[in-house]
């Protein structure tokens, strides 16, 4: 969890902090995985406390995310008005979570989507015309809806805004008829829209259908039709084809960003020195890969881009530099310490048996040791027990990382905490991991 510096274009580069630093928070996907980023925001609210650095309601000017992080994202930007409330709201939602208030999860809700998808794909399309099924996803999201009228407060955005208080919002969705994945975002007027390859942004006030388009995980969750050019397309999980993460935050004009992710960047080999034999993979293995490269991949490579680019531009000499039109991105990435898929395993009893029964036709199990199987249904799993676990989890990763948190926000903390080498060698020290994205 090292900060980085990332270049941009079309700003001149210089060595020297920004005399406004615009502040920016990219909150990535990952279904139930994002309660680890309610964790990391309660830990900075607590350390922006105690550094007595409250003379701005929001530390975020600019505010972006992708998937469930879109509704983490927006839920913190409609309560920019006070930070702190905003936090303790969604710490509070997410810490007392149901799979009920987020998909249909009892029999009969199972039933009529689950079950009919799976006889959809055993049966075949025969017994599908016969019987006209259409199901459009795993499961039914519905009940999503009315906690986002709890949880996400947007009639306020507008007024944040031209109060200054926030700079943009923005959520991020794939676009199924098009192929293209779209930046929809709502900001300040001299954010101008964006066109890249395959990917753009577009400034469009933000709904809460906008979060359910973002939201909706391939195969599982129904797509959502937005408007866009005029006409009525189909959008799903913005974290598919999402090759650029931080983009976003960098076109809404944020010079450092806090990027927190949904899962380890990089996961250690494999001890296969005592592993049994491997067997096939069930469907559920092969789904949660799938899922891992769609919610967690594009970030970790991301990120080494930006590692290798400044290490290019590293060796440009000074004034070539500064003739480029390059200029600095401050980079502070936080992102789990422990393997969610283990964490996710101990849980798995946890869902609601009609859910519990679905996933395990495809092979999801309550071993507690298989946290291949589990992966799939980490991202299912809003339940108290994992949810809980995942904020201690994002509040401590964030804990550790006191000092480079105060020092990205420029905060004066008066306890600072304890040097690394101090740290992982004073008894009670928790050992802190060298992150592989420190620029050497």
């Amino acid at each position: 969890m090292e900060r980085a510096r990332a270049p941009h274009h079309n700003a001149p580069m210089s060595d020297a902090p920004p005399a406004h630093p615009v502040t920016g928070l990219l909150l990535t996907g990952g279904g139930a995985r994002a309660a680890y980023q309610i964790g990391v925001l309660e830990a900075i609210a607590d350390i922006r406390i105690a550094c007595a650095a409250r003379a701005e309601a929001n530390p975020f000017s600019v505010i972006t995310g992708t998937s469930a992080g879109a509704i983490n994202a927006a839920a913190l930007a409609g309560g920019a008005d006070d930070f702190d409330r905003a936090v303790r709201r969604m710490v509070d939602v997410w810490k007392n979570f149901h799979a009920g208030q987020v998909y249909r999860a009892d029999s009969i809700g199972v039933l009529r989507t689950g079950a009919s998808w799976l006889t959809l794909m055993s049966i075949g399309w025969v017994l599908a015309r016969w019987r006209k099924l259409k199901p459009r996803s795993l499961l039914d999201n519905a009940p999503l809806l009315d906690l986002l009228q709890t949880l996400v407060p947007l009639h306020d955005l507008h007024d944040f805004i031209t109060r200054g208080q926030l700079r943009a919002l923005a959520v991020t969705a794939s676009s199924y008829s098009s192929g293209d994945h779209v930046t929809f975002f709502e900001g300040d007027d001299s954010i101008a829209p964006w066109k890249r390859s395959q990917r753009f942004g577009i400034r469009q006030k933000i709904t809460h259908q906008h979060l359910l388009a973002s939201s909706a995980i391939p195969f599982v969750f129904p797509a959502k039709a937005l408007p866009i050019d005029g006409r009525d397309a189909y959008f799903g999980d913005g974290s598919m084809r999402q090759s650029a993460p931080v983009a976003a935050a960098i076109h809404l004009g944020a010079n450092r960003i806090l990027v927190v992710g949904a899962g380890r960047l990089h996961e250690p080999p494999p001890d296969l020195r005592n592993a049994p034999p491997e067997r096939y993979p069930t469907l559920a293995q092969i789904a949660g890969h799938t899922l891992s490269n769609i919610f967690l991949d594009a970030l970790a490579v991301d990120v080494e881009r930006v590692r290798r680019i400044n290490h290019t531009i590293g060796l440009v000499p000074p004034e070539a530099r500064a003739a480029s039109g390059l200029r600095p991105i401050d980079l502070l990435v936080i992102s789990p310490s422990e393997r969610i898929d283990a964490v996710a395993a101990r849980h798995v009893g946890d869902l609601p048996r009609p859910v519990r029964a679905l996933l395990g036709g495809v092979g999801v199990t309550s071993d507690k040791s298989d946290f291949r199987g589990a992966a799939l249904a980490s991202y299912l799993l809003f339940e108290p027990g994992f949810t809980q676990e995942l904020i201690a989890l994002g509040r401590a990763d964030t804990l550790r990382q006191r000092n480079d948190v105060t020092r990205f926000f420029g905060w004066v903390d008066p306890c600072p905490a304890l040097p690394r080498d101090a740290a992982a060698g004073s008894p009670g020290g928790v050992e802190r991991r060298r992150d592989p994205l420190r620029l050497r």
